[in-house]
């Protein structure tokens, strides 16, 4: 028998009734995982991904576990549709105390979404940066927000005008690149909401590579087919492994003070220096209202006047 994701993330004593968490991609894998995890913990779970009838399924195993569940879908690569998410979330809760942006993809072909944005940097990165800003006013006190981020980060730098176009697409390093987004993002987030004193806390989490995730199906075509047969990729985690990396940082007691920091194998982890680079961070904050045509949430009290009123 599995042990459960909760056993392996030792939090199975920790009592979440009357917490709502949000976790988006929960229709499968990790996040299928982390919601019905959650659900047995005792929170409250809205579970959302882009097949209903796959979400009613999670769903209805997680209220027979005595607790709520509702499903919202939404598409994220379209802007408008995690606008009606948040806004579905406010208007049907009174409060969010769990914020897991775990929705992602690994796209072997490159395609403009919303604005003009590449499809693997909007779903990956500013879907959920839109989502969170949206929530914000919304997340309760000790509220954490935690963003499934990947060790593919390692390598990739830093470039605001590579998601303006799909010349040269690469599915791995668009992936690669959005990763190292979400790491910043969740320190930047962590900055912010420190300096705005909301006591709120943000981290981001490698959740291990897992076999038959969309990062499996994109590896060498020898290798994911002995993997497949294996059922295992060298150097990765199972369903569950994965889901306690995420649970082990939103409802472990131990972290529960824990902000701005990259989490691996259940403990606090050094990215790369790109994934440290705070001037980088405030760059990509900055640049992601931009792309998204919103003003800056948590604007930042450090920079100069002129560059505030300039994203407002």
């Amino acid at each position: 028998m599995t042990t459960p994701p909760e056993s392996l993330a030792d939090v199975s004593h920790v009592d979440c009734t009357d917490k709502i968490a949000l976790v988006t991609g929960s229709t499968r894998g990790i996040g299928r995982a982390v919601a019905q995890a959650l659900g047995r913990l005792g929170a409250d779970v809205i579970v959302h991904g882009r097949d209903r009838d796959a979400g009613e399924e999670i769903a209805q195993s997680i209220r027979s576990d005595d607790a709520e569940a509702i499903v919202r879908t939404a598409d994220f690569a379209d802007p408008a549709e995690v606008r009606d998410l948040a806004h579905s979330v406010r208007s049907q809760t009174d409060g969010l105390d769990l914020l897991l942006n775990n929705a992602g993809g690994l796209f072997s072909e490159g395609r403009l979404v919303g604005d003009g944005i590449e499809r693997t940097f909007h779903v990956n990165h500013l879907a959920p940066y839109l989502l969170t800003a949206e929530l914000l006013g919304h997340l309760r006190e000790g509220a954490r927000v935690v963003t499934t981020a990947s060790d593919a980060h390692r390598g990739a730098q830093l470039d605001l005008e590579r998601p303006l176009t799909t010349d040269g697409y690469s599915g791995m390093g668009a992936y690669s690149h959005s990763k190292l987004a979400n790491i910043l993002f969740a320190s930047e987030l962590a900055r912010r909401l420190e300096a705005a004193g909301q006591s709120v806390v943000s981290n981001s989490v490698h959740p291990g590579f897992v076999p038959g995730s969309q990062f499996g199906r994109f590896l060498p075509g020898p290798l994911t087919g002995l993997f497949r047969m294996l059922g295992v990729v060298p150097g990765t985690s199972s369903v569950a492994d994965g889901a306690a990396e995420l649970l082990h940082v939103a409802v472990s007691p131990s972290t529960a003070d824990v902000s701005g920091r990259y989490f691996s194998g259940q403990a606090p982890t050094t990215p790369t220096a790109a994934a440290r680079d705070r001037d980088a961070a405030a760059r990509l904050w900055r640049r992601s209202a931009e792309m998204l045509g919103i003003e800056e949430p948590l604007a930042d009290p450090e920079a100069p006047a002129e560059q505030q009123r300039s994203t407002s």
